[in-house]
């Protein structure tokens, strides 16, 4: 349903609820987070994602799609509450925001959800919340299952983690567990651990993973694997550094090795 009343208040109640969002305690208490720009929220409706309010500012709506995103929303009762521009730029991440935001309800995926996993990622307790969203977005784009968040660290519904990943966040399941129960969890479902470190033996070039189910696991981009993590995998491989530089930046890295698993 559309509210009638343009919001010009920063003290209106639900304009303070959505800026609380932005802080990770709220997120997880009220189980809601926030997608801003068109093409998110247009991907997590066509997703049937739970969108709890849409709020936009008709002034700064320069697009016909986004008008139409409003206009169906209400038709499914969804709340649309329009904002003056500048209460709309208070709440917004971006310098030019589009116009539209969303609060959207977070979905829990559990280990057993991943019926017909066959290949993807999992990530330690990965810290940067860019990082995150884009390996989500690299999984979309070369056709793997799915992600796993293990021991913690960054928020996946992190602004930036949900700006980052350019929409595969609403088609990509994504669980969050621990180490150990991912280590039972592969056991059991027979995926091959392939650990990266720089003291990996072997290369891309060398692994025939034919007809196989595997998940591609990623230290933290401060400590990497542990030894302990590092004894679980069943492989162990690493990129070629012909530079300078010791590493690479952990998203291009799981970009490179993504891509060449799914050869």
């Amino acid at each position: 349903m559309i509210e009638k009343e343009t919001l010009n208040s920063r003290n209106n109640p639900l304009i303070k609820q959505l800026r609380s969002l932005n802080r990770r305690k709220s997120r997880t208490e009220t189980g809601l987070f926030l997608v801003e720009g068109i093409h998110h929220i247009g991907v997590a409706i066509e997703a049937d994602w739970d969108v709890n309010t849409i709020i936009y500012a008709p002034e700064l709506l320069k697009s016909e799609y986004a008008r139409d995103l409003i206009s169906a929303s209400t038709k499914k009762g969804i709340r649309c509450q329009s904002a003056s521009p500048d209460i709309f730029r208070s709440l917004a991440g971006k310098e030019n925001p589009q116009g539209i935001l969303a609060a959207i309800q977070q979905r829990d995926f559990s280990l057993s959800a991943l019926i017909n996993f066959q290949r993807g990622a999992a990530i330690v307790a990965p810290q940067d919340p860019g990082n995150l969203g884009t390996i989500l977005r690299t999984l979309d784009a070369v056709g793997a299952d799915g992600l796993l968040l293990l021991d913690g660290g960054v928020d996946l519904y992190h602004s930036k983690a949900v700006r980052a990943s350019m929409g595969a966040l609403f088609w990509k399941p994504v669980v969050r567990t621990s180490f150990d129960d991912f280590l039972a969890w592969t056991k059991e479902n027979t995926h091959k651990v392939i650990g990266t470190s720089a003291r990996g033996r072997s290369d891309l070039k060398s692994l025939n993973l034919d007809n196989e189910s595997w998940v591609l696991l990623l230290g933290s981009e401060q400590k990497g694997l542990s030894p302990k993590q590092i004894s679980a995998c069943d492989t162990l491989i690493s990129l070629p550094m012909r530079g300078h530089g010791t590493s690479l930046n952990l998203a291009v890295a799981a970009g490179v090795l993504l891509y060449g698993l799914m050869e």
